[in-house]
Protein backbone atom coordinates (compact mmCIF):
# COMPACT_ATOMS: atom_id res chain seq x y z
CA UNK A 1 0.00 0.00 0.00
CA UNK A 2 1.37 3.58 -0.84
CA UNK A 3 0.63 6.91 0.56
CA UNK A 4 -1.84 9.38 -0.51
CA UNK A 5 -0.21 12.20 -2.40
CA UNK A 6 -2.77 14.81 -0.86
CA UNK A 7 -0.91 18.05 -1.66
CA UNK A 8 2.02 16.74 -3.31
CA UNK A 9 3.04 18.32 -6.49
CA UNK A 10 6.25 17.22 -6.97
CA UNK A 11 6.60 13.51 -9.32
CA UNK A 12 10.39 13.00 -8.41
CA UNK A 13 9.23 13.65 -4.63
CA UNK A 14 6.15 11.72 -5.00
CA UNK A 15 8.09 8.60 -6.67
CA UNK A 16 11.52 8.46 -4.15
CA UNK A 17 8.69 8.30 -1.26
CA UNK A 18 6.52 6.07 -1.92
CA UNK A 19 3.26 7.96 -2.39
CA UNK A 20 0.67 6.62 -4.85
CA UNK A 21 0.59 7.98 -8.59
CA UNK A 22 -2.21 7.89 -10.83
CA UNK A 23 -0.44 7.20 -13.91
CA UNK A 24 -1.24 9.86 -17.02
CA UNK A 25 2.03 9.14 -18.69
CA UNK A 26 0.11 7.95 -21.71
CA UNK A 27 -0.31 11.52 -22.54
CA UNK A 28 3.29 12.51 -22.79
CA UNK A 29 3.18 9.97 -25.85
CA UNK A 30 -0.04 11.80 -26.79
CA UNK A 31 1.09 15.50 -26.97
CA UNK A 32 4.60 14.43 -28.25
CA UNK A 33 2.23 13.15 -31.59
CA UNK A 34 0.82 16.20 -32.09
CA UNK A 35 1.99 18.61 -34.49
CA UNK A 36 1.81 21.25 -32.79
CA UNK A 37 5.06 21.71 -30.22
CA UNK A 38 3.54 24.75 -28.24
CA UNK A 39 0.76 23.59 -26.25
CA UNK A 40 -1.92 25.07 -23.66
CA UNK A 41 -4.03 23.19 -21.41
CA UNK A 42 -6.12 24.58 -18.75
CA UNK A 43 -7.90 23.42 -16.52
CA UNK A 44 -9.95 24.65 -12.97
CA UNK A 45 -7.87 24.87 -9.78
CA UNK A 46 -6.64 21.57 -8.27
CA UNK A 47 -6.77 19.58 -10.87
CA UNK A 48 -2.91 18.20 -10.99
CA UNK A 49 -1.89 20.90 -13.43
CA UNK A 50 1.36 21.21 -11.78
CA UNK A 51 1.81 17.44 -10.89
CA UNK A 52 1.67 17.16 -14.66
CA UNK A 53 3.86 19.75 -15.45
CA UNK A 54 6.58 17.95 -12.54
CA UNK A 55 5.97 14.75 -14.48
CA UNK A 56 6.66 16.26 -17.99
CA UNK A 57 10.12 18.30 -16.82
CA UNK A 58 11.31 14.68 -15.00
CA UNK A 59 10.88 13.03 -18.38
CA UNK A 60 12.43 15.03 -20.77
CA UNK A 61 15.10 16.95 -18.70
CA UNK A 62 18.52 15.46 -19.85
CA UNK A 63 19.65 15.76 -16.15
CA UNK A 64 17.62 13.20 -15.23
CA UNK A 65 18.45 10.47 -17.65
CA UNK A 66 20.43 8.18 -15.03
CA UNK A 67 17.11 8.23 -13.30
CA UNK A 68 15.00 7.37 -15.92
CA UNK A 69 14.16 3.82 -14.57
CA UNK A 70 13.98 4.54 -11.35
CA UNK A 71 11.07 7.47 -12.04
CA UNK A 72 8.91 5.77 -14.74
CA UNK A 73 9.45 1.98 -14.14
CA UNK A 74 5.67 1.35 -13.44
CA UNK A 75 4.20 4.11 -15.47
CA UNK A 76 3.35 3.73 -19.05
CA UNK A 77 5.83 5.86 -20.51
CA UNK A 78 8.42 3.83 -18.79
CA UNK A 79 7.42 1.02 -20.96
CA UNK A 80 6.72 2.70 -23.69
CA UNK A 81 9.29 5.91 -24.00
CA UNK A 82 9.70 7.96 -27.00
CA UNK A 83 12.56 8.87 -28.99
CA UNK A 84 12.52 12.50 -27.08
CA UNK A 85 12.95 11.22 -23.52
CA UNK A 86 15.79 13.06 -21.50
CA UNK A 87 16.84 14.90 -24.22
CA UNK A 88 16.05 18.61 -23.28
CA UNK A 89 16.94 21.30 -21.21
CA UNK A 90 14.07 22.17 -18.93
CA UNK A 91 12.84 26.03 -18.22
CA UNK A 92 10.17 25.92 -15.89
CA UNK A 93 8.55 29.31 -14.59
CA UNK A 94 5.32 29.08 -11.89
CA UNK A 95 3.31 32.28 -11.88
CA UNK A 96 1.00 31.31 -8.46
CA UNK A 97 1.76 33.19 -5.91
CA UNK A 98 2.11 36.41 -7.15
CA UNK A 99 1.55 39.31 -4.88
CA UNK A 100 -1.19 41.93 -6.79
CA UNK A 101 -1.92 44.09 -3.86
CA UNK A 102 -0.69 46.61 -6.47
CA UNK A 103 0.84 46.99 -10.13
CA UNK A 104 4.37 47.42 -9.01
CA UNK A 105 3.94 44.18 -6.21
CA UNK A 106 2.68 42.17 -9.69
CA UNK A 107 5.44 43.26 -11.59
CA UNK A 108 8.28 42.73 -9.02
CA UNK A 109 6.85 39.38 -8.08
CA UNK A 110 6.58 37.95 -11.96
CA UNK A 111 9.86 39.64 -12.62
CA UNK A 112 11.14 37.75 -8.94
CA UNK A 113 9.98 34.64 -10.38
CA UNK A 114 11.68 34.72 -13.32
CA UNK A 115 14.54 35.39 -11.88
CA UNK A 116 14.38 32.31 -9.69
CA UNK A 117 13.73 30.58 -12.76
CA UNK A 118 16.59 31.52 -14.87
CA UNK A 119 19.28 30.93 -11.81
CA UNK A 120 17.89 27.49 -11.23
CA UNK A 121 18.34 26.61 -14.64
CA UNK A 122 21.76 28.04 -15.46
CA UNK A 123 22.87 26.61 -12.19
CA UNK A 124 21.42 23.08 -13.04
CA UNK A 125 23.05 22.69 -16.74
CA UNK A 126 26.14 24.94 -15.66
CA UNK A 127 25.67 27.59 -17.81
CA UNK A 128 27.79 30.91 -17.34
CA UNK A 129 25.25 33.81 -17.16
CA UNK A 130 24.92 36.93 -15.24
CA UNK A 131 21.58 37.67 -13.99
CA UNK A 132 21.72 42.23 -14.07
CA UNK A 133 19.46 43.07 -11.81
CA UNK A 134 19.26 46.61 -13.94
CA UNK A 135 18.37 44.52 -16.99
CA UNK A 136 14.52 44.41 -17.99
CA UNK A 137 12.67 40.88 -17.50
CA UNK A 138 12.40 40.80 -21.43
CA UNK A 139 15.88 41.55 -22.22
CA UNK A 140 17.71 38.79 -19.38
CA UNK A 141 15.48 36.37 -21.16
CA UNK A 142 16.92 37.63 -24.83
CA UNK A 143 20.02 36.67 -23.13
CA UNK A 144 19.50 33.80 -21.49
CA UNK A 145 18.52 32.33 -24.68
CA UNK A 146 21.82 34.13 -26.22
CA UNK A 147 23.79 32.87 -23.84
CA UNK A 148 22.46 29.06 -24.21
CA UNK A 149 22.88 29.16 -27.79
CA UNK A 150 26.56 30.15 -27.82
CA UNK A 151 27.28 27.51 -24.90
CA UNK A 152 25.24 24.76 -26.37
CA UNK A 153 24.49 25.65 -29.98
CA UNK A 154 23.13 21.62 -30.48
CA UNK A 155 20.99 21.55 -27.59
CA UNK A 156 17.30 22.36 -27.52
CA UNK A 157 14.79 24.06 -24.34
CA UNK A 158 11.79 22.82 -23.37
CA UNK A 159 9.87 25.65 -21.70
CA UNK A 160 7.14 24.97 -19.17
CA UNK A 161 5.11 27.60 -17.94
CA UNK A 162 2.46 26.46 -14.73
CA UNK A 163 -0.37 28.82 -13.64
CA UNK A 164 0.69 31.64 -16.36
CA UNK A 165 -2.79 33.62 -15.91
CA UNK A 166 -2.50 33.26 -11.78
CA UNK A 167 -1.99 37.01 -11.11
CA UNK A 168 -4.08 38.23 -14.42
CA UNK A 169 -6.89 36.75 -12.73
CA UNK A 170 -6.77 38.21 -9.52
CA UNK A 171 -5.88 41.27 -11.28
CA UNK A 172 -9.00 40.70 -13.58
CA UNK A 173 -11.11 40.15 -10.82
CA UNK A 174 -9.90 42.96 -8.31
CA UNK A 175 -8.14 45.84 -10.42
CA UNK A 176 -8.87 45.62 -14.13
CA UNK A 177 -6.90 48.54 -15.08
CA UNK A 178 -4.16 47.65 -13.75
CA UNK A 179 -4.18 44.18 -16.02
CA UNK A 180 -4.79 45.88 -19.04
CA UNK A 181 -1.24 47.52 -18.18
CA UNK A 182 0.39 44.73 -17.63
CA UNK A 183 -1.04 42.74 -20.23
CA UNK A 184 -2.14 44.30 -23.12
CA UNK A 185 -0.31 46.60 -26.48
CA UNK A 186 3.12 47.50 -24.26
CA UNK A 187 2.81 45.95 -21.37
CA UNK A 188 5.72 44.51 -19.71
CA UNK A 189 4.21 40.94 -19.42
CA UNK A 190 3.41 41.06 -22.89
CA UNK A 191 6.80 42.18 -23.90
CA UNK A 192 8.06 39.03 -22.22
CA UNK A 193 5.94 36.79 -24.06
CA UNK A 194 7.25 38.53 -27.56
CA UNK A 195 11.03 37.19 -26.79
CA UNK A 196 9.34 33.89 -25.49
CA UNK A 197 8.43 33.80 -28.95
CA UNK A 198 11.15 34.89 -30.98
CA UNK A 199 13.11 32.00 -28.36
CA UNK A 200 11.18 29.21 -30.61
CA UNK A 201 13.34 30.50 -33.45
CA UNK A 202 16.26 29.48 -32.13
CA UNK A 203 16.45 27.77 -29.05
CA UNK A 204 13.35 26.80 -27.55
CA UNK A 205 11.48 23.71 -29.27
CA UNK A 206 8.80 23.09 -27.02
CA UNK A 207 6.58 24.93 -24.97
CA UNK A 208 3.62 23.29 -22.48
CA UNK A 209 1.95 26.19 -20.79
CA UNK A 210 -1.15 25.63 -17.93
CA UNK A 211 -3.76 28.00 -16.42
CA UNK A 212 -7.25 28.12 -15.38
CA UNK A 213 -8.47 30.90 -18.17
CA UNK A 214 -7.69 32.36 -21.92
CA UNK A 215 -7.73 35.84 -20.09
CA UNK A 216 -4.41 36.81 -21.53
CA UNK A 217 -4.22 35.28 -24.49
CA UNK A 218 -6.22 37.95 -26.70
CA UNK A 219 -3.69 40.17 -24.58
CA UNK A 220 -0.84 38.35 -25.53
CA UNK A 221 -1.76 37.01 -29.04
CA UNK A 222 -0.08 39.69 -31.30
CA UNK A 223 3.29 39.25 -28.97
CA UNK A 224 2.68 35.03 -28.74
CA UNK A 225 0.31 33.80 -31.35
CA UNK A 226 2.23 30.03 -31.35
CA UNK A 227 0.51 28.24 -29.03
CA UNK A 228 -1.77 25.66 -29.92
CA UNK A 229 -4.76 25.50 -27.43
CA UNK A 230 -6.06 21.99 -26.54
CA UNK A 231 -8.39 22.63 -23.54
CA UNK A 232 -11.71 21.62 -25.61
CA UNK A 233 -9.99 18.78 -27.31
CA UNK A 234 -12.39 15.55 -26.29
CA UNK A 235 -8.66 13.29 -26.50
CA UNK A 236 -7.18 15.33 -23.50
CA UNK A 237 -10.23 15.28 -21.47
CA UNK A 238 -9.01 12.79 -18.83
CA UNK A 239 -5.66 14.34 -19.01
CA UNK A 240 -6.21 15.95 -15.39
CA UNK A 241 -8.42 14.85 -12.64
CA UNK A 242 -9.59 11.32 -12.16
CA UNK A 243 -12.00 8.74 -13.65
CA UNK A 244 -13.99 5.98 -12.00
CA UNK A 245 -11.76 3.38 -12.96
CA UNK A 246 -8.88 5.50 -11.81
CA UNK A 247 -10.48 6.46 -8.51
CA UNK A 248 -11.24 2.84 -7.79
CA UNK A 249 -8.23 1.49 -8.55
CA UNK A 250 -6.67 4.15 -5.86
CA UNK A 251 -9.46 2.69 -3.37
CA UNK A 252 -8.02 -0.79 -3.84
CA UNK A 253 -4.50 0.07 -3.61
CA UNK A 254 -5.66 1.68 0.15
CA UNK A 255 -6.90 -1.57 0.84
CA UNK A 256 -10.57 -0.73 0.42
CA UNK A 257 -12.81 -3.36 0.42
CA UNK A 258 -15.01 -3.17 -2.37
CA UNK A 259 -18.48 -3.30 -0.06
CA UNK A 260 -16.92 -0.05 1.33
CA UNK A 261 -16.15 1.17 -2.02
CA UNK A 262 -19.32 0.79 -3.18
CA UNK A 263 -20.25 3.40 0.03
CA UNK A 264 -17.75 5.71 -0.72
CA UNK A 265 -18.09 6.56 -4.83
CA UNK A 266 -21.87 7.67 -4.25
CA UNK A 267 -20.72 10.67 -2.18
CA UNK A 268 -17.48 11.44 -4.21
CA UNK A 269 -19.46 11.32 -6.98
CA UNK A 270 -22.21 13.72 -5.75
CA UNK A 271 -19.44 16.09 -4.99
CA UNK A 272 -16.43 15.60 -6.75
CA UNK A 273 -17.47 14.32 -10.41
CA UNK A 274 -18.94 15.84 -12.84
CA UNK A 275 -16.75 17.73 -15.33
CA UNK A 276 -16.39 17.22 -19.08
CA UNK A 277 -14.42 19.72 -20.73
CA UNK A 278 -15.36 18.93 -23.93
CA UNK A 279 -19.00 18.63 -25.64
CA UNK A 280 -17.42 15.59 -27.64
CA UNK A 281 -15.75 13.42 -24.05
CA UNK A 282 -18.08 10.04 -23.52
CA UNK A 283 -16.60 10.59 -19.66
CA UNK A 284 -16.62 12.55 -16.75
CA UNK A 285 -14.05 13.41 -14.59
CA UNK A 286 -13.55 13.31 -10.45
CA UNK A 287 -11.97 16.89 -9.65
CA UNK A 288 -8.39 15.08 -8.27
CA UNK A 289 -7.70 17.03 -5.28
CA UNK A 290 -10.94 17.04 -3.52
CA UNK A 291 -10.54 13.61 -4.03
CA UNK A 292 -7.31 12.93 -2.43
CA UNK A 293 -8.49 14.92 0.27
CA UNK A 294 -11.62 12.93 1.19
CA UNK A 295 -9.66 9.46 0.75
CA UNK A 296 -6.74 10.86 2.81
CA UNK A 297 -9.19 12.32 5.70
CA UNK A 298 -10.92 8.69 5.23
CA UNK A 299 -7.69 6.52 5.67
CA UNK A 300 -6.54 8.42 8.61
CA UNK A 301 -9.60 8.25 10.35
CA UNK A 302 -11.20 5.60 9.51
CA UNK A 303 -14.68 8.03 8.49
CA UNK A 304 -16.21 9.98 6.35
CA UNK A 305 -14.95 13.60 6.44
CA UNK A 306 -17.34 16.20 8.58
CA UNK A 307 -16.25 18.60 6.00
CA UNK A 308 -16.25 17.76 2.31
CA UNK A 309 -14.57 20.13 0.88
CA UNK A 310 -10.47 20.80 1.47
CA UNK A 311 -10.65 24.96 2.93
CA UNK A 312 -7.75 25.49 1.22
CA UNK A 313 -9.43 24.57 -1.95
CA UNK A 314 -12.96 26.32 -1.27
CA UNK A 315 -10.88 29.31 -0.48
CA UNK A 316 -9.99 29.24 -4.10
CA UNK A 317 -13.63 28.55 -5.68
CA UNK A 318 -14.82 31.51 -3.48
CA UNK A 319 -13.76 34.23 -5.86
CA UNK A 320 -16.13 33.21 -8.00
CA UNK A 321 -18.24 36.40 -6.49
CA UNK A 322 -15.56 38.90 -8.30
CA UNK A 323 -15.41 36.83 -11.53
CA UNK A 324 -19.12 36.85 -11.16
CA UNK A 325 -19.36 40.85 -11.01
CA UNK A 326 -17.09 41.67 -14.43
CA UNK A 327 -20.87 41.18 -15.73
CA UNK A 328 -22.85 43.78 -13.94
CA UNK A 329 -26.74 44.31 -13.99
CA UNK A 330 -29.95 41.93 -14.81
CA UNK A 331 -26.88 39.94 -17.42
CA UNK A 332 -25.68 38.70 -14.28
CA UNK A 333 -27.92 38.17 -12.17
CA UNK A 334 -30.49 36.05 -14.84
CA UNK A 335 -26.67 33.98 -15.18
CA UNK A 336 -26.71 33.39 -11.35
CA UNK A 337 -30.37 32.46 -10.72
CA UNK A 338 -30.26 29.76 -13.80
CA UNK A 339 -26.97 28.27 -12.96
CA UNK A 340 -28.10 28.02 -8.90
CA UNK A 341 -31.70 26.99 -9.60
CA UNK A 342 -29.81 23.98 -12.15
CA UNK A 343 -31.35 25.04 -15.29
CA UNK A 344 -29.19 24.11 -18.16
CA UNK A 345 -27.21 27.40 -19.78
CA UNK A 346 -26.77 27.03 -23.93
CA UNK A 347 -24.16 28.70 -24.66
CA UNK A 348 -20.90 29.37 -26.76
CA UNK A 349 -17.43 29.27 -24.85
CA UNK A 350 -15.34 31.67 -25.68
CA UNK A 351 -11.56 30.92 -26.39
CA UNK A 352 -10.03 34.46 -25.80
CA UNK A 353 -11.07 37.07 -23.47
CA UNK A 354 -10.66 40.77 -24.42
CA UNK A 355 -10.04 42.85 -21.17
CA UNK A 356 -10.01 45.87 -23.30
CA UNK A 357 -13.92 45.01 -24.02
CA UNK A 358 -16.76 44.80 -21.66
CA UNK A 359 -17.26 41.81 -20.34
CA UNK A 360 -20.61 40.08 -22.20
CA UNK A 361 -22.82 37.19 -20.84
CA UNK A 362 -21.11 34.56 -23.00
CA UNK A 363 -17.96 35.42 -21.34
CA UNK A 364 -19.43 35.27 -18.05
CA UNK A 365 -20.53 31.57 -18.73
CA UNK A 366 -17.58 30.58 -20.34
CA UNK A 367 -15.84 32.35 -17.42
CA UNK A 368 -17.41 29.98 -14.91
CA UNK A 369 -16.90 27.09 -17.55
CA UNK A 370 -13.41 27.32 -17.59
CA UNK A 371 -12.97 27.85 -13.48
CA UNK A 372 -15.07 24.50 -13.06
CA UNK A 373 -18.20 26.22 -11.70
CA UNK A 374 -19.61 25.39 -15.17
CA UNK A 375 -19.16 22.12 -16.37
CA UNK A 376 -20.73 20.56 -20.29
CA UNK A 377 -23.51 18.50 -19.87
CA UNK A 378 -24.67 18.16 -23.69
CA UNK A 379 -25.14 20.21 -26.91
CA UNK A 380 -28.13 21.90 -28.63
CA UNK A 381 -27.37 22.03 -32.25
CA UNK A 382 -23.71 21.96 -31.64
CA UNK A 383 -23.83 24.64 -29.09
CA UNK A 384 -22.70 23.45 -25.59
CA UNK A 385 -25.13 23.33 -22.94
CA UNK A 386 -23.32 24.14 -19.77
CA UNK A 387 -24.43 23.13 -15.72
CA UNK A 388 -22.86 23.19 -11.92
CA UNK A 389 -21.08 19.81 -12.23
CA UNK A 390 -21.84 18.65 -8.49
CA UNK A 391 -22.58 19.64 -4.74
CA UNK A 392 -19.82 21.56 -4.09
CA UNK A 393 -19.95 23.56 -6.23
CA UNK A 394 -23.85 23.84 -5.49
CA UNK A 395 -23.06 24.62 -2.09
CA UNK A 396 -20.38 27.54 -3.49
CA UNK A 397 -23.24 29.05 -5.81
CA UNK A 398 -25.54 28.85 -2.52
CA UNK A 399 -23.57 30.74 -0.49
CA UNK A 400 -22.62 33.61 -3.33
CA UNK A 401 -26.22 33.61 -3.54
CA UNK A 402 -27.48 34.51 -0.26
CA UNK A 403 -24.52 37.01 0.22
CA UNK A 404 -25.80 39.12 -3.12
CA UNK A 405 -29.40 39.03 -1.55
CA UNK A 406 -28.07 39.74 1.78
CA UNK A 407 -26.76 42.85 0.11
CA UNK A 408 -30.05 43.55 -1.56
CA UNK A 409 -31.97 42.94 1.71
CA UNK A 410 -29.63 44.30 4.73
CA UNK A 411 -30.84 41.50 6.55
CA UNK A 412 -27.98 38.49 6.73
CA UNK A 413 -28.98 34.85 8.63
CA UNK A 414 -26.72 34.38 11.56
CA UNK A 415 -25.14 31.63 12.74
CA UNK A 416 -27.34 30.64 15.41
CA UNK A 417 -30.13 30.82 13.53
CA UNK A 418 -28.88 28.37 11.15
CA UNK A 419 -28.07 26.05 14.19
CA UNK A 420 -31.98 26.20 15.16
CA UNK A 421 -33.12 25.99 11.53
CA UNK A 422 -30.78 22.48 11.78
CA UNK A 423 -32.18 21.32 15.36
CA UNK A 424 -35.63 22.31 14.38
CA UNK A 425 -35.40 19.88 10.98
CA UNK A 426 -33.30 17.18 12.86
CA UNK A 427 -34.47 16.62 15.70
CA UNK A 428 -38.71 17.56 15.07
CA UNK A 429 -38.83 17.59 11.31
CA UNK A 430 -40.33 21.55 11.50
CA UNK A 431 -39.59 23.99 8.94
CA UNK A 432 -40.84 27.44 11.09
CA UNK A 433 -37.25 28.81 11.08
CA UNK A 434 -36.19 28.20 7.83
CA UNK A 435 -39.68 29.61 6.53
CA UNK A 436 -39.44 32.67 8.87
CA UNK A 437 -35.88 33.56 7.66
CA UNK A 438 -37.33 33.11 3.51
CA UNK A 439 -39.91 35.64 4.24
CA UNK A 440 -37.95 37.69 5.95
CA UNK A 441 -35.35 37.97 2.95
CA UNK A 442 -39.21 38.40 0.77
CA UNK A 443 -40.12 41.22 2.95
CA UNK A 444 -36.94 43.40 2.61
CA UNK A 445 -36.55 42.81 -1.06
CA UNK A 446 -38.11 45.93 -2.82
CA UNK A 447 -41.41 46.29 -4.56
CA UNK A 448 -39.19 46.28 -7.54
CA UNK A 449 -38.03 42.88 -7.29
CA UNK A 450 -41.36 41.62 -7.42
CA UNK A 451 -42.12 41.96 -10.47
CA UNK A 452 -40.03 39.60 -11.40
CA UNK A 453 -41.16 36.61 -8.70
CA UNK A 454 -42.48 33.53 -9.27
CA UNK A 455 -42.26 30.48 -7.34
CA UNK A 456 -38.57 29.50 -8.79
CA UNK A 457 -37.33 32.39 -7.27
CA UNK A 458 -39.16 31.75 -3.72
CA UNK A 459 -37.86 27.84 -4.18
CA UNK A 460 -33.90 29.08 -5.07
CA UNK A 461 -34.24 31.55 -1.62
CA UNK A 462 -35.15 28.58 0.58
CA UNK A 463 -33.17 26.34 -1.38
CA UNK A 464 -29.69 28.34 -1.13
CA UNK A 465 -30.19 28.65 3.05
CA UNK A 466 -31.18 24.48 3.21
CA UNK A 467 -27.89 23.98 1.28
CA UNK A 468 -25.84 26.03 4.39
CA UNK A 469 -27.26 23.07 6.47
CA UNK A 470 -24.05 20.70 6.41
CA UNK A 471 -25.52 17.46 8.11
CA UNK A 472 -28.54 17.50 5.25
CA UNK A 473 -28.18 16.45 1.48
CA UNK A 474 -30.60 18.49 -0.53
CA UNK A 475 -32.16 17.31 -3.29
CA UNK A 476 -33.95 19.89 -5.54
CA UNK A 477 -36.47 19.32 -8.99
CA UNK A 478 -34.26 22.26 -9.91
CA UNK A 479 -30.92 20.04 -10.08
CA UNK A 480 -32.35 17.11 -11.58
CA UNK A 481 -34.60 18.14 -14.13
CA UNK A 482 -37.58 15.29 -13.46
CA UNK A 483 -40.41 14.66 -11.81
CA UNK A 484 -39.53 15.35 -8.53
CA UNK A 485 -40.44 17.16 -5.09
CA UNK A 486 -39.45 20.30 -5.38
CA UNK A 487 -37.32 20.33 -1.99
CA UNK A 488 -36.41 16.83 -0.50
CA UNK A 489 -33.75 17.43 2.81
CA UNK A 490 -31.98 14.18 3.48
CA UNK A 491 -30.07 13.70 6.61
CA UNK A 492 -26.03 12.65 5.34
CA UNK A 493 -26.17 10.50 8.14
CA UNK A 494 -29.13 8.00 8.48
CA UNK A 495 -28.19 6.10 11.21
CA UNK A 496 -28.71 8.97 13.74
CA UNK A 497 -32.24 9.46 13.27
CA UNK A 498 -32.76 12.73 11.92
CA UNK A 499 -36.15 13.40 10.67
CA UNK A 500 -36.26 13.84 6.61
CA UNK A 501 -38.70 16.81 4.91
CA UNK A 502 -40.31 16.97 1.36
CA UNK A 503 -41.71 20.28 0.19
CA UNK A 504 -43.89 21.32 -2.73
CA UNK A 505 -43.73 25.35 -3.53
CA UNK A 506 -46.68 27.27 -5.01
CA UNK A 507 -46.54 30.83 -5.71
CA UNK A 508 -49.04 33.56 -6.34
CA UNK A 509 -48.92 37.47 -6.71
CA UNK A 510 -50.07 40.18 -4.87
CA UNK A 511 -53.95 40.74 -5.06
CA UNK A 512 -54.39 36.57 -6.38
CA UNK A 513 -55.21 35.34 -2.50
CA UNK A 514 -58.27 34.11 -3.44
CA UNK A 515 -56.50 31.57 -4.70
CA UNK A 516 -54.66 30.07 -1.69
CA UNK A 517 -56.98 27.21 -0.83
CA UNK A 518 -56.55 26.13 -4.91
CA UNK A 519 -53.09 25.98 -5.03
CA UNK A 520 -52.23 24.51 -1.53
CA UNK A 521 -54.73 21.82 -2.61
CA UNK A 522 -53.05 21.64 -6.18
CA UNK A 523 -49.48 21.14 -4.13
CA UNK A 524 -51.41 18.60 -1.87
CA UNK A 525 -52.02 16.46 -4.47
CA UNK A 526 -48.89 16.41 -6.12
CA UNK A 527 -46.54 16.04 -3.00
CA UNK A 528 -49.38 12.42 -2.02
CA UNK A 529 -48.24 11.49 -5.58
CA UNK A 530 -44.64 12.03 -4.78
CA UNK A 531 -44.94 9.92 -1.40
CA UNK A 532 -45.70 7.01 -3.55
CA UNK A 533 -42.88 6.81 -5.48
CA UNK A 534 -40.41 3.76 -4.36
CA UNK A 535 -37.57 5.82 -3.28
CA UNK A 536 -39.79 8.13 -0.88
CA UNK A 537 -41.35 5.36 0.40
CA UNK A 538 -37.81 4.14 1.82
CA UNK A 539 -37.33 7.46 3.63
CA UNK A 540 -37.70 6.95 7.50
CA UNK A 541 -39.15 9.88 9.99
CA UNK A 542 -39.91 12.03 6.35
CA UNK A 543 -42.56 15.10 7.32
CA UNK A 544 -44.46 16.15 4.29
CA UNK A 545 -45.22 20.38 3.74
CA UNK A 546 -47.36 22.29 0.98
CA UNK A 547 -45.50 26.13 1.03
CA UNK A 548 -47.55 28.92 -0.98
CA UNK A 549 -45.83 32.35 -0.89
CA UNK A 550 -48.22 34.71 -1.45
CA UNK A 551 -45.85 38.10 -2.52
CA UNK A 552 -44.12 38.22 0.95
CA UNK A 553 -45.99 36.26 2.79
CA UNK A 554 -45.46 31.85 3.02
CA UNK A 555 -48.38 29.49 4.18
CA UNK A 556 -47.20 26.53 5.53
CA UNK A 557 -49.22 23.22 5.70
CA UNK A 558 -47.87 19.99 7.03
CA UNK A 559 -49.64 16.98 5.09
Amino acid sequence: MKKIPNGISNYEELVEEGYYYVDKTEYIEKLEGLTDKRIMFLRPRKFGKTLFTSVIENYYDIAKKDKFEILFEDTYIGKNPTKLRNTYHILRFNFAGINTENEETTMNGFRENVEISIKSFIQKYNIEFYINPEQTIEGMLKSLFEAFRFQKPNEKIYVIIDEYDHFANELLGFRTNEFKNLVTKNGKVRKWYEILKEGTETVVNRIFITGVAPITLDSLTSGFNISADITKDARFNKMMGFTKEELTKLMSNQDIIKEKQEELLPIMKENYDGYRFSKDAEEKIYNSNMCLYFLNKYTSFDKIPDELIDMNIASDYTKVGKMLELCQGEQRQDIIEKTVSGEKIISEITDKFNPAKEFTTKDLVSMLYYLGYLTIVGEEFGTPQLQIPNNVMKEIYADYFMQMISKETDFEIEQSEYNQITRELALEGKIDTIIEMTERYLKNLSNRDYIKFDEKYVKLIFYCIAMNLRIFRIKSEMEIQRKYPDILIIPRDTEKGYYSVMIEFKYLKKGEENQLKKKQKEAKVQIEEYANFEEIKRIEKLNKYTVIAVNDKIYVDKI
